[in-house]
């Protein structure tokens, strides 16, 4: 198979380029956890480089993710909602390395909402256009921030943010309510537990009130030690449901769910306890995305 482009996947924590093939298969992957957080000195294209070695330099390649961002290689500023193929591709930003490659970022997408307060996603953008193949929807995708997007047309008209990711983890390892936790699975029986009680953080103190049951219930052993960071992700990721189910009011239409399958199926579950359906979104979803920007933009025939 002729290789046709190389699709780059580069963010915050971690760092994949696909090599992929003129049908839109990936004909190789080169993977590791050098996130954009672990480059020292601008080091940017002196790592890809490397990363890439022996790949054809005339391919052209397709970035997106935080290596796009104002901490990453090239800055591109956000495509404001509504945004879809065509405001994507137009705001694709172009540089040559030293190397001769070409590279061609992809930008986010910024949206303001009821609040007025700036929202962003950087990356997602690109795994919804791939999934979601111009088509209508509700899409989350999972990772430190879970990022909620409404799909129209093929275009993203309107998302949130919730930090459920990284609250579990500054929680878990930086306060009191780790202290009695033990070793434990997030598919455990204080799962379910805490996400019924998330789900309704709207009731008496609302969340900040709840997260304190994961100490006392701990205390007076209703809940054994090693269930109780089960019992946390339950609580956050109903309190998330709970807030964007009043936002997006999703119907019978079924969540396309994209991420990693670690945190997609605890995410599938918990939605199906809420009484809300959902389904895997492709696994291929940021390459098919590029994809179609490349071929937008003429890189790709």
């Amino acid at each position: 198979m002729t290789p046709a482009f190389v699709a780059l996947d580069w963010g915050t924590t971690s760092f994949r380029a696909y090599l992929v093939g003129r049908d839109g298969a990936v004909l190789e992957t080169r993977a590791d956890a050098g996130g954009i957080l672990s480059i020292t000195d601008g080091a940017f294209e002196a790592t890809f480089d490397a990363h890439v070695a022996g790949w054809d330099v005339g391919l052209p390649v397709l970035a997106s993710g935080m290596i796009t961002s104002r901490q990453g290689w090239i800055e591109v500023p956000y495509a404001p909602a509504p945004a879809g193929l065509d405001e994507l591709a137009g705001a694709v930003r172009r540089v040559r390395t030293l190397s001769g490659r070409e590279v061609f970022f992809v930008p986010g997408v910024s949206y303001r909402g009821a609040s007025r307060a700036p929202d962003v996603i950087r990356g997602e953008e690109t795994q919804i256009l791939g999934a979601a193949d111009a088509g209508d929807g509700l899409f989350v995708t999972r990772g430190t921030h879970c990022k909620w997007i409404e799909v129209a047309g093929g275009r993203i008209v309107r998302f949130a943010t919730f930090m459920t990711g990284e609250l579990f983890a500054v929680l878990k390892e930086h306060s009191i309510l780790g202290r009695l936790m033990t070793d434990s699975e997030v598919g455990s029986g204080g799962f379910a537990q805490g996400l019924a009680t998330g789900l309704r953080q709207t009731d008496g103190g609302g969340l900040l009130h709840a997260l304190f049951s994961v100490r006392t219930l701990g205390l007076f052993g209703d809940i054994p030690g090693d269930q109780l960071a089960s019992y946390l992700s339950g609580l956050l990721l109903g309190a998330e449901i709970a807030g964007a189910r009043t936002m997006f009011k999703p119907g019978d239409k079924p969540i396309t769910i994209i991420g990693a399958a670690a945190l997609a199926e605890p995410f599938a579950r918990a939605l199906a306890l809420a009484g809300i359906t959902s389904q895997p979104g492709p696994a291929d979803a940021v390459v098919r995305g590029l994809a179609q920007i490349g071929k937008s933009t003429g890189l790709i025939t």
